[in-house]
């Protein structure tokens, strides 16, 4: 079992603003990020919180992310708006165009916003709860750089883990949150096997010749090889890979952010050529449809009603989407949130690449 070491939250967040004010960030930004990176942390998230911080130094490194932005809004309709981000770290921007679709979708009924030109942006259902906390249903999606998920029948990765967020607001429940990969599972729970030691199950990677891979420290990290959701083709990998190129041509192909071919291994050709990711947000207001109340009165219901389904184990009671990240948030609002020995000591290194001081402990 893997060493951990508990970290309280506002220290974490005073951390990881020392690393992008020695970036040279603006304070608006890095609030912003801050926010989104420990909110990812504190619902449990760990793939998309602070375990990013040495993938977005590694891309300022080479150019590909810009500590200082110009960001701005290319087109603009009444219902839509084009977001080019000048390669800033992602959650600037997807902050900046999911408040825009939400501002829209309040006025007239739904937004849709795009965004080119960006970077990661961490964990895609932040965004869509800032609708639903708005009382607004808040869709997210995101196209990613590495070419890191196998096509159904291909043997060469060509997606990313291209994943989908869907928020709802409810009335007295908490909103029903989905945020899912269109892989089989995210990359970055192949990043924590790697951190722990751990094996993962049959059916994340595979190798190059199409068989199971459980070893995560023989996942090279530029070619994971993941399985579309649903593993092979009998489990219905077609429809993962369908949903994953669903999400490449709302988020590169609609907003003019270019899309492949992607060569898994060519890190150096994407230094070189400053390769960004698009993102795309959808807001919709209840009130233009069925009603607000009555909308969130039914979901409610639709939610209790799941909930008290018999269950198969009765230690096990079903759950909706959002329920056990509900649950580690209000934990690790509580207690701190967890690192591996190996996040911490890639936390410290980044410290040292970047200039900041290390405050997590000695």
């Amino acid at each position: 079992m893997a060493e951990m070491i508990t970290v309280a939250e506002d220290l974490l967040r005073r951390q990881i603003s020392g690393v992008y004010a020695a970036w040279g960030m603006s304070p608006e930004h890095i609030a912003t990020t801050v926010e989104v990176m420990v909110e990812t942390d504190l619902m449990g998230i760990d793939s998309h919180g602070v375990g990013m911080l040495s993938g977005y130094q590694e891309k300022k490194t080479h150019g590909r992310l810009k500590p200082k932005p110009d960001i701005r809004i290319v087109k603009e309709t009444p219902a839509t708006a084009l977001i080019d981000a000048d390669r800033s770290i992602g959650h600037v921007p997807g902050v900046m165009a999911m408040k825009l679709a939400i501002k829209k979708a309040k006025a007239i009924g739904i937004g849709a916003v795009g965004v080119r030109n960006s970077n990661h942006y961490g964990a895609a259902g932040y965004y869509s709860s800032l609708a639903s906390a708005d009382g607004v249903i808040g869709m997210a999606f995101t196209s990613v750089t590495s070419p890191i998920v196998v096509p159904t029948f291909s043997r060469e990765p060509y997606l990313g883990t291209n994943p989908i967020a869907f928020t709802a607001p409810a009335k007295r429940n908490k909103p029903f949150s989905l945020d899912m990969a269109t892989s089989t599972v995210a990359s970055g729970k192949v990043s924590i096997a790697k951190r722990t030691g751990e094996p993962m199950p049959v059916g994340w990677v595979v190798d190059r010749d199409g068989k199971p891979l459980t070893d995560a420290a023989k996942a090279p990290s530029g070619n994971r090889r993941l399985t579309a959701l649903g593993g092979t083709r009998e489990l219905g990998s077609h429809k993962g890979y369908g949903l994953g190129l669903m999400v490449e041509i709302l988020c590169s192909t609609l907003n003019g952010q270019k899309s492949g071919p992607r060569d898994a291994n060519d890190i150096e050709f994407r230094n070189k050529t400053k390769e960004t990711v698009g993102h795309f947000f959808m807001a919709i207001d209840p009130e233009m449809f069925g009603g607000g109340d009555g909308f969130r009165e039914e979901m409610d219901a639709l939610m209790d009603r799941l909930r008290g389904l018999p269950p198969v184990d009765p230690h096990e009671p079903v759950q909706v989407a959002g329920d056990q990240q509900y649950r580690d948030y209000a934990e690790r609002k509580k207690t701190g949130i967890p690192l591996t020995r190996a996040l911490y000591e890639e936390v410290r290194e980044v410290c040292k690449a970047s200039g900041a001081a290390f405050i997590l402990g000695k």
